[in-house]
């Protein structure tokens, strides 16, 4: 998987489009980052900025876009409404999938020490980022802003966590870290009373509303011993809310913004805030998404929904996004495209998905031509990726079996573990003929001098262990789905025994084909210990493999054989 973030560099420039230009242009000169957005403002003389990429690429683009910024923006002659301490002001990495927080966290500690060292920028570091919690709120951070900087970076306190403690004239300081990711989420309501929708923001909202003496409305605010506001809290952590009313659209609507979608869900906030309108006599409509959104956050509200549904939740992740997009009405006011909102998919690339993507004759078409790819190794994948395709449906027939309402708790989690073990053996079909690419690839390298010849043989060594890895690989994820069809077969849906049957005969023909495909990638490898290491332990595999899926077809063999 790989490990996807979105950063968010805030650049002191919002009126000068060639300097924006200038350092978008270097942010987009690192192949594979995806600039979504760029939105100066010319009042705070501001522009922010948003990347998305796998993780490597997106810090080396946010590191050249610091450093054009350093080369054009002179802070001495800044001057915006919104608070600031440098050419780049501040710079977070946000993790979206394949990586966590704290990894996230030492990925912006590498950047501000680059930063500092390589661009005599002192940089401070925020949010998770940042092992000082003291230090760890931006605002108190950049208080003081560039022009009391200067003083500011003398106290020992406030000494930068990389560089000196000495304020850089022109490009001023910088502060890199690590933050959640943040849902804008608007939801919809059948009343066009402002009012009223504010009275359900300040019931869901973490920061509720404040107190008062006798009416909740109208009553005197009740202030504690410090004199401050006496707040009633509400029922979302992370969540910030607003009524308002939208004449584009001719209703009220709470707008959301989610801070840490971990702590509450985007489903969890869709509900709680159609409990509170409903005690208020108003109803929820629907709800509008603000920008992007990760997948996970869609998938744990398709699978929210199944499951309050009482239905099987082990369904694919496509299904999985419109049972979503549905439950949450996000294309009430217009067509929410997941191509278009889900940051994943925005990420794409079809080249990576060319055969899963085909049709079966198209498929087979392309396996039938004088193409050496897709060959034997994607064969199998396929093979093993149908065996997993029969055992969960195997698994959503039991969780659905009229009489089998209380066992869907049982069934449910097997079919979610076949859709993974699906997804992983699909990924491969289309891996193990890019890995035999990069095998012609390497062969293809120039030879005209020795150092020419040793990259190559280098270059060619390492696309043949990568090529061994890929049917091993596969090999693995298809005997993984041993448990789920010995489980069905055991205890699901027994109508569909034969389908169990088939889809163990199709894992070990996918863990014998791929185990061809580890021999000869393995055979021509000059690292023979390597090459003995992994052929032994493929060996090992095979072996309990077609024990354990011949016992299986037996089984059912036995108990469907009943004509003597």
């Amino acid at each position: 998987m790989q490990k996807i973030v979105e950063c968010v560099p805030n650049f002191s420039e919002g009126k000068n489009l060639q300097i924006i230009k200038q350092i978008t242009d270097a942010i987009e000169s690192v192949e594979g980052v995806q600039l979504l957005d760029v939105d100066p403002g010319k009042a705070t003389n501001r522009t922010v900025v948003t990347i998305v990429g796998e993780v490597d690429l997106v810090v080396e683009a946010a590191f050249r876009g610091i450093q054009m910024a350093s080369t054009l923006i002179d802070m001495r002659n800044h001057s915006g409404e919104h608070p600031r301490m440098g050419a780049t002001d501040v710079c977070p990495l946000i993790p979206i999938s394949g990586i966590s927080m704290e990894e996230t966290a030492k990925y912006a500690q590498q950047l501000a020490k680059r930063v500092a060292t390589e661009l005599s920028i002192p940089t401070y570091l925020y949010e998770d980022a940042q092992p000082n919690k003291s230090r760890s709120n931006l605002s108190v951070i950049r208080a003081g802003e560039y022009e009391g900087f200067f003083e500011k970076i003398k106290d020992p306190i406030w000494a930068p966590d990389f560089g000196k403690a000495e304020m850089n004239a022109t490009a001023g300081a910088t502060v890199i870290g690590a933050r959640d990711f943040l849902i804008a989420f608007n939801i919809n309501l059948n009343t066009k009373s402002t009012r009223v929708a504010n009275r359900i923001a300040f019931d869901v909202r973490e920061a509720g509303r404040v107190k008062r003496e006798g009416n909740p409305i109208s009553g005197k605010i009740v202030k504690d011993e410090n004199g401050e506001d006496v707040r009633i809290p509400g029922k979302l952590k992370s969540v910030k809310a607003i009524g308002w009313f939208i004449e584009e659209y001719n209703i009220a609507q709470i707008s959301m913004n989610l801070t840490n979608y971990h702590v509450t869900p985007l489903h969890i906030a869709f509900e709680e805030t159609r409990k509170s309108a409903d005690e208020r006599g108003v109803r929820v409509t629907g709800s509008e998404l603000v920008g992007l959104i990760p997948l996970q956050s869609m998938l744990d509200a398709g699978k929210y929904f199944l499951e309050k549904q009482g239905l099987s939740s082990g369904v694919s992740e496509a299904e999985l996004v419109d049972i979503a997009i549905k439950s949450l009405g996000l294309s009430e006011i217009s067509h929410f495209d997941p191509k278009k909102k889900i940051i994943e998919y925005i990420l794409q690339d079809p080249k990576k998905s060319k055969l899963v993507s085909m049709t079966v004759k198209g498929f087979a078409d392309e396996t039938a031509s004088d193409s050496p790819a897709p060959g034997g190794g994607s064969i199998a994948a396929l093979s093993g990726a149908l065996g997993a395709s029969l055992g969960t449906m195997v698994a959503n027939l039991s969780a659905s079996k009229r009489g089998w309402e209380d066992r869907v708790g049982e069934f449910s989690p097997w079919a979610e573990k076949g859709q993974k073990l699906k997804d992983e053996l699909l990924f491969l079909v289309d891996e193990d003929t890019r890995a035999f690419d990069g095998i012609m690839a390497a062969f293809g390298l120039p030879k005209d001098n020795a150092e020419q010849v040793a990259a190559r043989k280098q270059a060619i060594e390492d696309a043949s262990k990568y090529a061994t890895e890929i049917p091993f690989k596969t090999m693995q994820a298809a005997f993984n789905c041993i448990p789920l069809l010995k489980e069905m077969a055991t205890n699901g849906n027994q109508n569909s025994l034969s389908d169990v049957g088939v889809g163990a005969i199709c894992i070990k023909t996918a863990v014998r084909g791929a185990w061809l495909n580890v021999l000869i990638n393995a055979k021509g490898l000059t690292d023979k210990v390597w090459a003995k290491n992994i052929v032994e332990q493929a060996r090992t595999l095979l072996a309990e493999n077609h024990t354990l899926c011949d016992e299986i077809v037996k089984g059912i063999e036995e108990r469907l054989d009943g004509l003597d």
